[in-house]
Formats: C-alpha cells, structure tokens, sequence
C-alpha cells in the first residue's frame, strides 16, 4: 500500500488504526506549514492567479507545496468509489468537485476542507474549465492535498488530461486516480453487458458532445458503426437525432437495439429502449432528459432477462451509503 496514500505509512509505534482523518490532515498541513481550512467558497480568477501559476512572477521562495490528485468519484453510487479516492476526500484540504459527483460521495469529504463547485452541464458552467486550471494551481500553493474529484474517470471524457498536462507545465506535483465510468457501470446497472459472448466481442466509447475548437471537426460515425458490435455514447441526448440518423446512414439496421441509461447506478436511474428508428420519438414524447448513457447494439435486448438482477433494485443503495453523523 505504501507509495499511493497522500501521507507516510505510519510507524510500529503510530499504528493505522489510531491514527484519525483529522489527526492525519494536521500532519500533513504542519509539515507544509499550511493551516486547514473549513468553509466552502467561490473562487475570483485574475492577476493574481496568473501570476501564481507563473513560475517567473510568484514571490521569492514561493514553491508548490501542494499535490494536485485528480480523483475518479464514479458514477454516483457510493460503493463504487475506490478505496483510494475515498481515503483521499477523507483528509484533502480542498475539494474541487464536478456536478456529477454525487451527494452521499460528498458527505465523505474531510469536514474541515474547503469545498468548491467547478460543475459543468450543457449550458451551464459554474466556471471555465480555464478558470478551474487557474484554480487548481492557486490552491496547490495553499494546501498540501488538493483533490480534483470527478463524475465517473478523469480520463475518460473528464478533461483530466487536459488538467494534468497543464499542472505539470506549471510544475505542479499531480496524480490521476482512475474511476469506474458510467459507460460500463451505468450498463452493468441495467441489466446490459457491453460485451458478450454471443452478442459482442468489442465496444467503442465515444463522445456524442463535442467541443468546439477540437483537434478534429467531427466524430467519423461512419467508421464507429462498423468498428465493434457495441457503441457506448457520453453525452449524447441533445445530439441523439444526429448520431442515430449517422450510424443508419452508415449502414445499420432500423432495428438496431439502442437504451438510454439516465442517472446510472443511482436510485434515481432511469431507462429509454427503442432502436436507431424511434429512440428520437421516444425521447420526444417521454421527455427523457441527459445525463444519460446511450449503448447501442445487440447487447441491448440482453436487459429483459438481466435487469431483474440490476443492483439498483433492492435495498442496494441504502446499504452502501456512509453512515452520517
């Protein structure tokens, strides 16, 4: 274990078991000469980050002390998390969280941290994914655990690299920690495997909202169609009537099964069956909204015999949420 955790192992004579979040976290502040903090607060961009994240402009023996950890928080329910993101919320100093992580993760974090909504939905951001970069790097020279945490797997279509290789240019200590994503859990959840032996032997992921300005103009639906016998879709509801239109014109049948997996691994979890013809059509009438998971192909019908087994039936939830005080 020891060589991940964000604190030395303890010693024969300290042993784990004694040794509490809180106690840890004043360890770690007093070595970085660095004072805990406890409210949670916004965060004003300006001169005075861009001079911090400049090496050439922070003041005279002002030197990162700080480790960025860009966390995977899952898909949302809470046994999911890993036991190293948990350990992690448990004693930073500061959370920077995504809209997507969910409430009983957050009732995890470190009381005494700060924490800060960065979310980011479709026509709503709380700030630019510039503005949380600046951030990351203001509150690594403030603290001595700085988590990222993020819906699902920071570098599965979270922008963590992105955030990684900016950090490091600015010679910032940092540190992915892998989630599971919501394109294999949010499935698993409903009763569909995206890989089987009678129905599929590949599965591609891909983005169905893409950013402007990106390296290429388009997703080549054309060659995903015929790339693997399941295609697992982020983000895609508002773009929904343009791929399932892309993906027949590329050849697949009308009847292709498609589901629409809403809140996965949630107890709010919602699903939308239909095929490439009247998914659109559905969603129209049902209202269906994001964010949502799309899988489309033959793995799909497994659901009516798998679903009854979905771990969001059941007393599931409840027993995996923390124990609040």
């Amino acid at each position: 274990m020891e060589g991940w955790l964000p604190f030395p192992m303890p010693t024969a004579k300290a042993p784990l078991l004694t040794m509490t979040s809180n106690s840890l976290i004043a360890n770690m502040a007093s070595a970085a000469s660095l004072e805990p903090t406890g409210s949670e607060t916004g965060f004003k961009t300006g001169v005075e980050v861009s001079a911090l994240s400049n090496p050439l402009l922070r003041p005279v023996g002002s030197t990162p002390v700080g480790k960025v950890y860009l966390v995977g928080a899952g898909p949302g329910d809470p046994g999911l998390l890993t036991v190293k993101a948990k350990t992690l919320v448990e004693c930073a100093d500061v959370v920077i969280f995504d809209a997507l992580v969910s409430e009983p993760i957050l009732a995890m974090v470190n009381p005494r941290a700060e924490r800060i909504h960065a979310g980011k939905r479709r026509g709503r951001h709380s700030l630019s994914q510039a503005d949380i970069t600046q951030l990351l790097l203001h509150k690594a020279h403030e603290h001595a655990v700085v988590v990222r945490l993020k819906g699902g797997d920071p570098f599965v279509f979270g922008r963590g690299g992105e955030e990684m290789g900016d950090l490091m240019a600015a010679g910032i200590p940092v540190e992915v920690v892998p989630g599971i994503t919501a394109g294999i859990a949010a499935p698993a959840y409903a009763g569909i495997p995206i890989t089987h032996r009678g129905y599929s032997s590949s599965v591609t992921f891909v983005t169905g909202h893409e950013s402007a300005g990106k390296y290429r103009p388009e997703v080549n639906w054309q060659a995903i169609a015929h790339a693997s016998e399941t295609i697992v879709v982020y983000m895609g509801v508002h773009n929904l009537p343009n791929i399932t239109q892309s993906l027949i014109e590329a050849g697949l049948p009308l009847d292709t099964p498609v589901a629409l997996i809403r809140w996965g691994t949630r107890p709010e979890q919602d699903e939308l069956i239909g095929t490439l013809e009247n998914i659109v059509e559905k969603v129209r009438v049902s209202g269906f909204q994001s964010p949502a998971i799309t899988v489309v192909g033959k793995v799909v019908d497994l659901r009516a015999n798998l679903a009854a087994a979905s771990p969001v039936y059941g007393e599931h939830w409840e027993s995996t949420q923390p124990a609040m005080s």
